[in-house]
């Protein structure tokens, strides 16, 4: 007669392989996605460049993936965070200076006045840059722009501009590290108040940002050297610009390319335009309730061409109230 526990022991062993069974080999790799096409599509490309037995494999060393900020991997309204940023500099500094205040549209900053400061168009805006961004050391300013990013609240989600950061693209960049690409941000705002907070939000260093710059001098004074930045505009990284950026800084050309708006259009051209797999993709802000919606006629981010043209150019059109299942890393 067989004992106890040799009688448990058939059932116990069928049961456990029945969950083995039913449970998937991998956990879900994009969680905040809902099941749609569109993350389908997505994983696929990425078995697809990833299994050496694929037609379209691609080595561990040619897997970049270029992803555009303001917009796609954070929200950009009612402005691009920087430009808010900028204001509240402006504000802070002719608190104790006045005299800075040489132009309708740097009075409209310390007024706290978007609209004004738009007003004065972009050599309105480059002269609030040249106040805000200016006189300051690239690590003091590096300190700055990460204390307003993780300290200050948006005044419509309440969270702070750092907690905007999109939990389904946090996933994708991760997805995609953990599948051997190297991950890099090439934006049109400034790279040194994208590196302020690109490690601790996105999980990429200092190195792997590309964005717009602006002067920089090297001094050395009293034994120290330091970095110190002059203000102007030297580099814009934005439509056609941001090819030329991958180039300078990445010196090769990218397989997957993620943005939102049409200063994106020649970047994702570039990317899947080239021989062999790639992949380009489009954040479309479809979500009027849970974030902003807005394309065509917006003055932040406007999509219209890449709206036309996204399904001729082979590349995906993320909706984002369809496909998320969640907004922002913060909470919600």
């Amino acid at each position: 007669m067989d004992s106890p526990a040799h009688a448990l022991a058939a059932p116990i062993a069928a049961l456990a392989m029945s969950f083995a069974a039913a449970a998937p080999l991998h956990a879900d790799p994009l969680p905040s996605w809902n099941d749609t096409d569109a993350k389908a599509a997505i994983i696929a490309f990425v078995e697809s460049v990833t299994d050496p037995e694929s037609d379209d494999f691609v080595p561990e060393a040619a897997r970049i993936a270029v992803f555009d900020n303001d917009g796609t991997l954070w929200s950009e309204q009612p402005a691009y965070f920087q430009a808010l940023y900028a204001i509240d500099m402006v504000e802070e500094k002719a608190k104790s200076d006045p005299s800075i205040l040489t132009s309708p549209p740097l009075k409209a900053a310390a007024e706290g006045d978007m609209q004004g400061v738009m007003a004065g168009g972009e050599q309105g805006l480059i002269e609030v840059l040249d106040v805000s961004h200016a006189n300051i050391s690239v690590a003091d300013f590096d300190a700055s722009a990460r204390e307003w990013l993780t300290t200050t609240k948006h005044p419509t989600s309440g969270l702070t501009y750092a907690g905007m950061t999109f939990q389904p693209m946090v996933e994708l960049l991760s997805y995609l590290r953990d599948e051997e690409f190297t991950t890099y941000i090439v934006s049109g705002g400034g790279v040194d108040f994208i590196r302020s907070v690109s490690e601790e939000a996105y999980n990429i260093p200092p190195a792997q940002v590309v964005g717009s710059e602006g002067t920089t001098k090297y001094v050395f004074e009293d034994g120290k050297a330091s970095l110190m930045k002059e203000g102007g505009i030297t580099f814009i990284d934005d439509k056609a610009g941001k090819p030329v950026g991958i180039n300078r800084v990445i010196g090769t050309r990218p397989i997957f390319a993620a943005g939102n708006s049409d200063g994106d259009y020649e970047m994702l051209q570039y990317v899947t335009t080239a021989e062999g797999p790639h992949f380009g993709l489009l954040v479309h802000h479809t979500d009027a309730k849970r974030e902003f919606a807005y394309d065509r006629d917006s003055h932040i981010g406007k999509l219209d061409k890449g709206l036309d043209d996204a399904q001729a150019n082979g590349w995906l059109l993320v909706d984002m109230e369809k496909d998320w299942g969640k907004i922002w890393t913060g909470n919600q």
